[in-house]
């Protein structure tokens, strides 16, 4: 760290007089549920179909709307929407995904349920997003299909990956688990690619508690996800009838019901966080030391994700996450990268260098506290904490 960040990290600045949380710890996410939410939940409990009754075609359509396709398939996870997008793509053995080694880590192992590989790509230093540029030195002769993942709820340059996939014959796969109501030159994230997937887990912008989507504009990759979603059952089959072989992905009607209300307000939460984003922005103009997540217009925040300057180390990150949860500070890192988790690296022999844009970027990344709810006092307090943890780190040079 040079002798002037070290100078810069000790400067007075208006949040360092801001009280610690004390005993009101400030969580890592929180799940805005309502009364309208609860209400409908309890009326699916008071009901008699508490799975595959009338409220999951209603969250579905909900869902395909909200994504801008003609259809939705719920499933009981993100997860399991990515499996079910590579399987309805056809990927098999030996076929290879090109993806992006940091993301949460479904996005890779969706490809290694089919036997297939994962191809990693390095990201844009900027956007956390697969770099197009480095896409066609990956593509091979086995290469079925390219997996965008929507970092943090930023839209990847769906321009150019849509382009790459015509000009190789490759299915796109989006992964919009992080991006519902994000867009990309006003078309909505999850409408781009042969099928897309969201994820509704409790710190995502809407939550049915556990859940996803498969969404597509294909009648015959709907129809199939919707049979694998239930142990393999065809439209209008008996119960014990099966046509494939499939999973259990169902999500209940009483996830569905909670889905509805939260979608009913999409509108409202995607402009709650908005303005918690802006109010972090402006709050860590006196940290200069972090590096806050650009703007983007058609950005769905997800997460709130800041960047430690490069003159700091991994092991000044990890500092910093310890002072911070020591005042009470939910916050984590963001990615750890898909290809250094041991299993990659035991499989495929990766390691440290691979990929040194999304080493570099995770190595030094913090997320804050982020939900539709947090206070501007709130706020101003992680950034007094997180002030005083990069202080801490400068006394130690």
């Amino acid at each position: 760290m040079s002798s002037v960040s070290v100078a810069r990290a000790l400067v007075p600045f208006p949040h360092r007089d801001v009280p610690l949380p004390g005993t009101h710890p400030i969580p890592l996410s929180s799940p805005d549920v309502s009364d309208d939410d609860r209400e409908r939940v309890l009326a699916i409990l008071n009901g008699t179909a508490l799975s595959l009754g009338p409220a999951l075609p209603a969250f579905e359509a909900a869902m395909a709307e909200a994504a801008g396709t003609r259809f939705a398939v719920a499933v009981n996870s993100g997860t399991s929407a990515l499996h079910l997008c590579i399987k309805a793509a056809e990927i098999g053995e030996g076929d290879e995904v090109i993806t992006t080694p940091f993301s949460f880590v479904a996005s890779a192992n969706c490809a290694l349920y089919e036997r297939a590989i994962p191809r990693f790509v390095d990201i844009d230093i900027d956007t956390y997003n697969i770099d197009p540029a480095q896409i066609g030195a990956s593509i091979g002769r086995r290469t079925r299909a390219i997996l965008p993942v929507h970092v943090f709820g930023r839209p990847c340059d769906m321009s150019a990956i849509t382009d790459i996939a015509a000009r190789h014959d490759l299915a796109v796969i989006e992964d919009s688990c992080e991006a519902i109501g994000a867009t990309y030159d006003g078309r909505k994230i999850g409408s781009f690619g042969h099928s897309g997937s969201f994820a509704f887990y409790p710190n995502k912008q809407i939550t049915t508690g556990e859940g996803g989507a498969v969404v597509t504009n294909d009648e015959h990759v709907a129809r199939v996800c919707r049979s694998w979603r239930n142990q393999g059952r065809g439209e209008g089959a008996a119960w014990l009838q099966h046509e494939r072989l499939g999973y259990n992905y169902r999500l209940s009607d009483i996830n569905c019901a909670l889905g509805l209300g939260q979608l009913s307000r999409l509108d409202l939460i995607l402009q709650k966080r908005r303005a918690v984003a802006r109010a972090y922005e402006q709050a860590l103009e006196f940290v200069p030391e972090v590096i806050t997540p650009a703007h983007d217009p058609g950005m769905s925040w997800f997460v709130y994700v800041v960047r430690l300057q490069d003159e700091f180390t991994r092991e000044d990150r990890d500092r910093a996450l310890e002072s911070l949860r020591g005042e009470g500070i939910g916050c984590s890192n963001y990615f750890s990268p898909i290809h250094l988790q041991a299993y990659f690296r035991e499989m495929f022999g990766y390691r440290r260098g691979d990929f040194p844009v999304t080493e570099h970027v995770a190595d030094r990344t913090i997320a804050l506290p982020f939900f539709n709810n947090l206070s501007h006092g709130q706020i101003d307090m992680v950034a007094a904490a997180l002030a005083r943890a990069i202080g801490k780190l400068a006394r130690t040079f």
